[in-house]
């Protein structure tokens, strides 16, 4: 590790926040960036930085503050925002108390802070406030977790490091935790840091770039130790390849996951380093000894679940699968029993789902119920296992025991961190969108994604499709749907992001006309192709994953007022529309006791582009209609938007009674109606 510190960009953060703070936390944004910028050294979230500095208060008093790293705020992007100002002496005035409970503390900080609408600070507030320094930096940089994170950890330490660095026995955060460090760091004047075993590290200085640059300086000590000891694997290549593709496995494993309404999405990780430690012959030792540091246990829970697939496919696999997640869950729910008998509580148990899944020769498979909390699994996991690896290089990997990581686990202010907000109604919920990057299919994309929904967009639009993806921060497949092995590799594409699929918004179309009797063959057979068999291949591919997984799902269809109501010369786009209807008909009879719903819309009349300007001016005239006029040429005289169509697809993929149906929203059209 080298440092990344250039006095020029310090002083441009300086220049940039002169209006907003003073030059101490201009510094400290710029520095807590250079660190929160490396994942080796803290990860979404983690690890937390302070200056002590003089800002005015609301009587334009010069007041002495801890500025420290508030809740919910990210090192990598922090601003000053993300630092409130704390008053330091009542802060350091707490060290004379004998004991502070959890919820006093945070009472206690929030009370000193100079603004009461910032964010509550860090729950190691008072380990900064107590320590001398002006600027402080906290990390779990990978390299050093590999040091603290052994049996003989101390000794290790002080080899490595002699004086430079004070070893602290691990505490859980807190008040105690607090007054040990300051304690630690008295009896050892002089170092210019603090080592938690099995937490972290701390560094210190009178300048942004002093504490900076011994932290790294720490680091790249630990690493060089580590790397003469570089841990290898004792195999000569890699695992073959699994016998059981990824897209086969995850929509079961998916399906057996969570209760009730509860589901997760999933993410694969397969880097060299982790297939090799997923396939060492001491996976189920190395794995089972616990979290790199307790911070990680609420992102990825104490265990892994070591899932060893061999030729099992079908029903042996779901079988297989499901007794792994069994005994899984009757561990975890045992440890929580252990542990509130043993500390005489009670506790209302979180879920026994696992959040990590090794898989030899497929890698991890980390779980979280949004996209965002499986790769914050994924990432965690990831430098956890070059965690262990480098510890077992140095010596033993040995993480706390279950009752310290216990106490982390069901601590109250470190699930504060998950946030408690209701989940919206689509949350954790999959659904694949075809003809999404205009129109009917992007306003849809964006009412799905707008209730929770893990959307992917495919379309073959490639530049419009990556501008929504981009804006939704979803995954898509460029595919042209008239393909039925492009479908197919879109719908493993959805599997492979994200685990499953839940739904289907099957939208892609075209409008094709001509006198039915005049018709070339070419165009009706390429309106078929993809207003009829497109719809049928996506279905077919994406229900065969909804079985796979066993919990339901929705396929809905977007069918047209010319299915019920065709049009002189509209014949090649009416007859296959009309044949789209009776597809999901079949559908809807054929796998409702998988569970899986099927239904469509009935929209007419929607400026979406499949109708050009002339088209849309001629059909007026005909009508003798102006062609605003023609839109709103409708029972209502209002004219029906894309986004309506968009409500209308989410309250059939919510109507979880519903199937079979064909939802008409079209302003009023009695010649359409269904009947």
């Amino acid at each position: 590790m080298e440092s990344r510190w250039s006095d020029e960009e310090a002083q441009g953060y300086i220049e940039r926040y002169r209006e907003r703070c003073n030059a101490d936390v201009a510094l400290r944004v710029y520095s807590s960036r250079l660190i929160g910028g490396d994942s080796t050294l803290v990860l979404h979230g983690g690890g937390n930085t302070s200056v002590k500095t003089t800002v005015k208060d609301d009587l334009g008093r010069d007041t002495e503050v801890l500025c420290v790293k508030g809740s919910g705020w990210d090192l990598g992007d922090i601003e000053p925002e993300g630092l409130p100002a704390v008053r330091l002496e009542p802060l350091r005035a707490l060290r004379h108390l004998e004991s502070l409970s959890d919820e006093e503390m945070v009472n206690a900080q929030r009370t000193r802070l100079l603004d009461a609408s910032a964010p509550n600070p860090s729950v190691e507030t008072l380990l900064h406030a107590f320590l001398p320094h002006r600027f402080i930096d906290h990390s779990h940089a990978d390299a050093i977790l590999s040091l603290v994170d052994q049996p003989n950890a101390e000794q290790i330490c002080q080899e490595r490091y002699g004086d430079r660095l004070a070893i602290v026995p691990y505490i859980m955060p807190g008040f105690a935790l607090a007054k040990l460090a300051a304690e630690v760091y008295e009896a050892h004047e002089g170092c210019e840091g603090l080592l938690l075993l099995q937490h972290g590290l701390f560094t210190f200085g009178d300048s942004a770039e002093e504490s900076y640059e011994r932290h790294i300086r720490a680091v790249a000590e630990a690493e060089e130790y580590c790397g003469r000891r570089r841990y290898w694997s004792k195999r000569e290549s890699l695992p073959p390849i699994s016998p059981v593709p990824y897209t086969e496995l995850a929509p079961v494993l998916r399906g057996l996951l969570g209760e009730g309404e509860r589901t997760y999405v999933l993410e694969q990780r397969n880097s060299l380093e982790v297939l090799e430690f997923c396939d060492d012959e001491e996976l189920t030792t190395l794995s089972q000894e616990g979290c790199a540091t307790p911070d990680h246990v609420i992102r990825t829970k104490r265990l892994p679940l070591v899932l060893p697939v061999g030729e099992e496919r079908g029903d042996a696999l779901k079988a297989l699968v499901a007794d792994a997640l069994a005994k899984y869950r009757d561990e975890y729910r045992g440890y929580v029993s252990r542990q509130m008998a043993a500390k005489g509580i009670v506790v209302k148990e979180l879920d026994p789902d696992p959040r990590i899944v090794l898989v030899p020769k497929l890698g991890l498979i980390a779980i979280g119920g949004t996209p965002k909390a499986a790769s914050i699994a994924a990432d965690i996991y990831e430098h956890t296992v070059s965690v262990i690896r480098n510890a077992e290089a140095v010596e033993r990997y040995q993480a706390l025991p279950e009752s310290d990581l216990f106490d982390m686990e069901y601590w109250s202010l470190e699930q504060a961190k998950l946030g408690k907000k209701k989940p919206r109604a689509l949350e954790g919920k999959v659904v694949y969108i075809t003809g999404a990057a205009s129109g009917i299919g992007a306003a849809t994309a964006r009412r799905f994604a707008g209730e929770g929904a893990s959307v992917f967009l495919a379309d073959r639009d490639e530049e419009a499709l990556g501008e929504l993806a981009a804006e939704l921060s979803c995954g898509y497949a460029v595919a042209d749907l008239t393909d039925p092995e492009a479908v197919q590799r879109s719908i493993d594409k959805v599997v492979r992001r994200h685990g499953g699929i839940d739904g289907v918004v099957s939208n892609a179309g075209i409008a094709p006309q001509g006198p039915i009797d005049e018709v070339e063959t070419e165009v009706l057979e390429q309106s078929f192709r993809i207003n009829f068999f497109a719809h049928q291949w996506v279905a077919s591919a994406a229900t065969m994953v909804m079985k796979a997984q066993g919990t339901g799902g929705f396929l809905l269809f977007n069918a047209s007022k010319a299915a019920f109501n065709p049009g002189a010369g509209f014949g090649p786009y009416a007859l296959p529309k009309a044949a789209l209807i009776a597809l999901m008909k079949q559908y809807a009879l054929e796998l409702g006791s998988h569970g899986i719903r099927s239904s469509a819309v009935n929209a007419d009349r929607i400026r979406t582009g499949l109708l050009d300007q002339g088209d849309v001016a001629e059909r007026a005239r005909k009508r003798g209609l102006e062609p605003d006029e023609y839109y709103k040429s409708n029972l209502l005289s209002r004219e029906v938007t894309a986004d309506d169509v968009a409500a209308a697809f989410l309250d059939l993929a919510l109507a979880k009674s519903t199937t079979g149906a064909v939802l008409t929203v079209d302003g009023g059209n009695i010649a359409a109606s269904p009947r």
